[in-house]
């Protein structure tokens, strides 16, 4: 085949991908299609049915893929430069999209979009970080910000930073996250720990620590409201105040 005939062939088949799109969505999508479509925003005049394949086959899962830095894509055969940038700024896209979706919206009504955001936002960071969330007196979701990186105990996690966070957002509640690069969600002592020191701190000022997620790995994140924690860290604290009276 002739390479001008080549180019037309592939240029109709993108074409005829782009179109199937348009008219049933991306459900009608097999994960090889949509790779081998993102491949194509990289590099429009290649064929990229192979190297989509080849992701797949060493990654095992679309949102494997995804997830990856551009490094380890360009590890695949037929994946260069170009491709893996395209994948890997549709996934930063995807991440800010689930972010600001949860704005406004009542947490209480909207948990499960918080733990989808969350489990797509750092289960797959290779270092901790600690995500907050700031609700108003309604619950209604005002922000998200990184508050610390790092190995994260009471010694590298200010108290006074997150309050003060908190009130530059007029947060009557937070909810606060972390991640288990090991893939164990199980809360540490240390985790324990923490969440009852940011407990103390925010009570000082009013603000409710509603939760404390733990992401570890594509599993539901792991919830201390949801297994009890949380209404042991208020008791604890509660009989710390009555103490120091």
């Amino acid at each position: 085949m002739h390479r001008e005939e080549w180019q037309k062939k592939g240029a109709g088949h993108r074409q005829r991908l782009r179109d199937k799109f348009i008219r049933q969505g991306m459900d009608s999508f097999s994960d090889n299609e949509v790779l081998e479509l993102l491949l194509t925003f990289g590099t429009p005049q290649k064929d990229c049915k192979e190297p989509a394949r080849a992701l797949l086959k060493k990654f095992t899962s679309l949102a494997e893929v995804l997830e990856k830095p551009p490094d380890e894509l360009q590890q695949v055969k037929g994946v260069g430069p170009k491709n893996a940038f395209a994948i890997h700024f549709i996934q930063g896209v995807a991440r800010r999209y689930l972010q600001q979706r949860l704005i406004n919206k009542n947490y209480l009504h909207s948990s499960r979009e918080v733990a989808d955001y969350l489990l797509h936002a750092m289960r797959d960071l290779r270092r901790e970080i600690l995500t907050v969330i700031f609700l108003d007196a309604s619950h209604a979701i005002i922000a998200t910000e990184v508050a610390a990186e790092g190995t994260l105990t009471r010694n590298t996690v200010y108290p006074r930073e997150l309050l003060k966070m908190a009130l530059e957002h007029h947060a009557a509640a937070v909810i606060i996250a972390h991640n288990h690069p090991s893939g164990n969600p199980a809360p540490s002592a240390a985790d324990r720990h923490l969440t009852r020191s940011l407990f103390l701190a925010l009570s000082l000022v009013d603000i409710k620590l509603l939760d404390h997620f733990i992401v570890a790995g594509t599993a539901a994140p792991y919830s201390f409201a949801d297994n009890g924690l949380m209404t042991d860290i208020s008791e604890e604290c509660a009989n710390i105040w009555k103490t120091r009276r």
